[in-house]
């Protein structure tokens, strides 16, 4: 039928439009069909309303109608129709389609969920299919209450502070809202740096050795109380307050370390990442064992020197056994010891030597065993000529000066008589004579004695 038949019969176009125009709605929401004739006033015409060509709403005075949507079967095709009051001339209107659908969530999104030192990140809230939103931001903490962020109603905001955040859509009036968003955590990075230290700090550890990794805040990291994070593959998989791990180095233990730290009353601001410690346990050593000589010359001593390989690892000291058997160490007593892993010994044995370190003490395997022997005393040079020499040196110095004081008594004794025979008158000439001969005789029996004992 064309336009000049529908002027004849009266079937002039009317204009449908809704209020808010949007192409999609939601269960909860509103809207207002308008139908407008464009000819005359509004009070000239009765206005009927269909949805999907069937009579929903018979004819009324009033153009506008305001469907409350309460399910999704008003979605559909519509379309008014205007009769006028003083004739039987009508008009169809033009359909507009809505789509009804469940009550959304909003959707929150982030660029990153860590903002960089002196940065801030961007979050994006959006709702499906569906425009003419705008949005409500919140924020909290694990020990604040959710508040909103005010004077954000965009879409995107950016954010430089750390905490969890969430989003809704809001809409139409009286206003609509959807589902408040999953939250969204972001952190905020501290300038500090972190470093993991290893204890002891060795630049080798073997397996069976007791270390403990250290996370250190620098750059006034002192001031504040931390916790800690850590990954690797013997750490805590949840924050800490300790900053240090202690464990035994095994093959499983071995990879690369990291931490970060955060303020305990700021669960939501952290340090960055540290570097990387790469730990890798190698295989016990074994001490090894070495002499400048194997023999202790007569009251000398030999040296011994112990050491580990391979010589790049350090803190090494050293300890030392007598006998195959023997578990107890030397001591002071049984060694002189030096600083350099070496002693002095002066007995003999088998000896050997192994090294440790740390605490609780981390011995390597015992080295090989050598054997010292010891020179034996040379004998004295025979004496069996000097012993009576000396013997009789003395036995004839102490007769001969026995002899010359029996010499010496004699010949006091003979001048006593020869006063007595010049006092004594009365002795005769015989007995002087005597006297006499009995001193010469007692000469030459003391130089006859003299040459005797010679």
């Amino acid at each position: 039928m064309g336009a000049t038949s529908l002027c004849e019969l009266g079937l002039f176009y009317a204009v449908l439009t809704i209020e808010p125009n949007w192409s999609s709605f939601f269960i909860g929401e509103s809207v207002t069909f308008k139908c407008d004739m464009n000819e005359g006033k509004d009070t000239d015409w009765y206005y009927q309303f269909k949805k999907d060509g069937r009579e929903f709403l018979s004819y009324r005075s009033n153009k506008d109608y305001k469907l409350q949507i309460t399910s999704t079967r008003n979605s559909g095709e519509y379309q008014c129709t205007g009769s006028r009051v003083s004739s039987r001339d009508t008009k169809i209107s033009n359909t507009v389609s809505i789509t009804v659908l469940d009550k959304p969530r909003a959707t929150l999104t982030a660029g990153t969920t860590i903002i960089p030192v002196g940065g801030s990140v961007t979050l994006t809230c959006s709702v499906q299919s569906s425009d003419g939103w705008k949005y409500e931001w919140f924020r909290r903490t694990q020990r604040t209450n959710e508040v909103q962020i005010s004077d954000q109603q965009n879409r995107d905001i950016r954010v430089s502070q750390g905490g969890i955040y969430s989003c809704r859509g809001t809409r139409g009036n009286p206003v609509y809202y959807t589902d408040i968003s999953d939250d969204v955590t972001i952190e905020k990075t501290f300038s500090n740096k972190v470093v993991v230290k290893q204890q002891p700090n060795w630049p080798q550890i073997f397996r069976g050795e007791t270390i403990t990794l250290t996370c250190e805040v620098q750059e006034g990291g002192e001031t504040t109380e931390w916790e800690y994070e850590w990954r690797g593959p013997r750490t805590p998989t949840q924050w800490t307050h300790n900053n240090d791990v202690t464990f035994s180095v095994s093959e499983s233990s071995s990879g690369d370390y990291m931490c970060k730290s955060r303020r305990r009353d700021d669960s939501y601001s952290s340090t960055e990442w540290s570097e990387a410690f790469t730990l890798s346990g190698s295989n016990k050593p074994k001490a090894k064992l070495r002499v400048d000589n194997t023999t202790v010359p007569v009251g000398g001593s030999v040296n011994l020197t112990c050491s580990v390989n391979p010589s790049s690892s350090s803190g090494w000291k050293y300890y030392w056994y007598r006998d195959e058997k023997s578990s107890e160490a030397l001591t002071t007593q049984d060694a002189v010891f030096h600083s350099n892993g070496q002693i002095s010994v002066s007995q003999e044995g088998l000896y050997r030597c192994r090294g440790g370190r740390g605490n609780p003490v981390y011995y390597t395997e015992d080295s090989q065993s050598v054997r010292i022997g010891k020179t034996a005393a040379p004998e004295p040079e025979s004496a069996s000529f000097v012993t009576p020499l000396i013997v009789g040196l003395v036995c004839g110095i102490l007769l001969i000066l026995l002899l010359l004081l029996l010499c010496r008594f004699k010949q006091d004794s003979f001048f006593t008589r020869t006063r007595s025979t010049n006092q004594s008158s009365a002795m005769n000439h015989m007995i002087k004579d005597e006297a006499q001969h009995s001193q010469h005789a007692s000469t030459l029996q003391g130089d006859a004695c003299v040459y005797e004992s010679i």
